[in-house]
């Protein structure tokens, strides 16, 4: 299914799916779509073989699975995977989402900037409508009143002709750009320094709101609003869970309830709870740093007057740093203000996907058909299994992690948002794990569990119940993210889709239409004058520095000099040279022996001479 799935037909699925959901009134988002295809393709009651070619009947059933479950509102897993599409998509952490202001600030401020830094006035009156953008840019940077405010347009002036008059405009053109808006920023925080000085001393500043005074207020409101949903939706959690266990025990009990959709509905709560517990942490995070802030500004603050304190006059070197650190903190409570806003609005927005619970299970439904079950919270179930551990004597090829063992115990990372192994595939419930009954390190990786006995049946087979885990995931999707079950089933996602590492679910990569614009001369002119490229017209100059007209050329001899010369010769220098020659070579041939018999003669007066050959053969050699 992998190697058929490929980039253009997923995209393909997704792009029909979204324009049959579109026509019948229901505009969803690409990513959303893409996660449904995704979920409808794992479930195993659906039947798509994973090892199969998919046909056309099989893609045009996909197509109408995903749109019928995109089209059921009434589905608290629908309602799951849209909040973590919602949440997957909106939430930022606080470095990204000041980074992301920061940038948008700057593109605001671009048009301003750029008709200071590009500016050459030369008469007066353009110098002094150069100095008025500088106000309105300085005015823009701080945040502290609009363009438009006349009173803070007058405050801005005065604060900013103390530090820089327009006596100052001739220097200031005289730099480069990146020099300007260097300047253009020290010049901003300066100015909002002295304005918040100016307030403190009841001196000016009614445009500027008491952010401190704000933050203390609201912080703890807006906190105390997400404890509230937190705590709602964990009860809720603790009563599905108790529903769902007495169900498991006596079948017959809630017979007009559906197993399936408690399920759903008990995942729902548990992501809910999972993402208000984040926002909950940015809460208390920024309210400390907000406590901080006033701490520091406060003691700023009386620095300042205590150096301002009966003096006429004050070097720049003194002053000057103490107005700054009060801009950066000030902006540090805007920063903190805009994390709160961000806060809030994500608070809101995802209350609408746990809406739905109250339709299925209304709240007296729900207390009727808890008479005579006991609702246990996490808390509870902790504490319940607060003396019992399991005994490492009893596994031997297993490795458990305990509290007074193990160093950095409480930042170990446990599988599964730290749910019990054993019970999700098992019993299809989410049942807050307990450390101290032993964490099983396995394959590299922890699980927790909510008793002892479940911690055993998993040991013995941990393999089994990762796999019966994953199996669960396909039936309910939104395990997937609930779980961080990802690393499982990153294989259908399309190429091109494929998240970043900090990302959970598919998100199709951003566009956006840009533009650059280059300056003609960023470096100012070096243009040398007095360069000549002819050399008649150099040896010209020459001859008028020189002025030969009046001056004679003198020459003399002496002895040690006469019949003296410079000589110069040129050589090629050796080089080292050599050649090939053929080779000697010999061959091995028989030595010819040949013996002449009968050439001292004998008893006979005739001589008889007899040749002998007794050269070896050539085949014998």
């Amino acid at each position: 299914m992998s190697g058929e799935l490929t980039q253009s037909v997923i995209k393909r699925i997704i792009r029909q799916v979204g324009l049959e959901c579109a026509a019948q009134g229901q505009t969803l988002s690409e990513t959303l779509v893409a996660f449904m295809v995704k979920a409808v393709v794992l479930d195993p009651r659906n039947d798509f073989n994973m090892d199969r070619i998919l046909t056309e009947n099989d893609m045009q059933d996909l197509i109408q699975l995903c749109v019928t479950r995109l089209l059921d509102t009434t589905n608290p897993s629908l309602s799951t995977i849209k909040m973590q599409v919602y949440f997957d998509m909106n939430y930022a952490n606080r470095d990204d989402l000041l980074s992301e202001q920061a940038r948008v600030l700057e593109g605001k401020l671009a048009p301003v900037v750029r008709a200071i830094t590009e500016s050459c006035p030369r008469a007066e009156e353009e110098r002094e409508n150069v100095y008025q953008k500088i106000v309105t840019y300085v005015l823009l940077r701080s945040g502290l009143g609009s363009p438009t405010d006349i009173e803070a347009v007058r405050e801005v002036t005065a604060a900013l002709q103390s530090v820089f008059p327009q006596t100052e405009m001739i220097t200031f053109i005289s730099f480069n750009k990146k020099e300007k808006e260097q300047q253009l920023k020290d010049l901003a925080m300066l100015v909002t320094g002295i304005r918040l000085y100016n307030k403190q001393c009841q001196k000016g500043g009614s445009s500027i709101d008491d952010l401190p005074a704000i933050l203390n207020e609201a912080i703890p409101s807006a906190t105390q609003t997400v404890d509230e949903h937190l705590n709602s939706c964990q009860l809720l959690a603790h009563r599905y869970t108790a529903l769902l266990e007495s169900m498991q025990e006596d079948p017959h009990r809630c017979s007009r309830l559906s197993a399936f959709k408690l399920k759903e509905a008990l995942f729902n709560a548990r992501q809910y709870e999972a993402f208000l517990c984040i926002l909950l942490s940015d809460a208390i995070t920024n309210a400390q740093e907000v406590e901080s802030l006033g701490v520091q500004f406060e003691a700023t603050m009386m620095v300042l007057k205590n150096t301002m304190q009966d003096k006429t006059s004050i070097e720049s070197k003194d002053i000057f740093p103490l107005f700054m650190e009060l801009s950066k903190l000030w902006t540090s409570f805007q920063d903190a203000k805009l994390l709160l806003s961000f806060l809030a609005n994500m608070t809101d927005n995802l209350q609408q996907f746990s809406e739905i619970q109250s339709q299925f299970f209304p709240e007296e439904m729900l207390t009727s058909l808890l008479e005579g079950v006991t609702v246990k919270s996490d808390e509870e179930r902790i504490k319940e299994t607060m003396g019992t551990r399991v005994n490492v004597s009893d596994f031997k090829n297993q490795e458990w992690l305990f509290p007074e063992t193990t160093d950095d115990f409480d930042e170990l990372l446990i599988q599964y948002h730290s749910f019990c192994a054993h019970s999700i595939g098992v019993k299809g419930l989410t049942l807050v794990g307990n450390p101290a009954i032993g964490i099983l390190k396995h394959k590299e990786k922890c699980y927790v569990f909510s008793s002892k006995e479940a911690a055993y049946i998993f040991a013995q087979d941990p393999d089994k119940f990762i796999q019966l885990n994953v199996e669960k995931a396909k039936e309910y999707p939104e395990l997937i993210q609930l779980l961080e079950l990802h690393h499982q089933f990153e294989y259908l996602v399309p190429h091109a889709q494929v998240r970043n590492a900090n990302k959970r679910l598919m998100k199709p990569p951003p566009k956006r239409d840009s533009s650059t614009q280059t300056d003609t001369h960023i470096l100012p002119p070096t243009i040398v004058r007095s360069y000549e490229w002819n050399e008649w017209e150099l040896r010209r100059k020459a001859i008028k520095l020189a002025n030969l007209r009046r001056k004679l050329t003198h020459a003399m001899q002496t002895d040690l000099s006469h019949m003296r010369r410079e000589n110069f010769t040129q050589v090629y220098l050796p080089k080292d040279v050599s050649t090939q020659t053929k080779r000697d070579n010999s061959s091995n041939v028989p030595k010819p022996q040949i013996f002449l018999k009968g050439l001292r003669g004998g008893s006979s007066p005739t001589t008889h001479m007899v040749a002998v050959d007794l050269t070896r053969q050539l085949d014998e050699t």
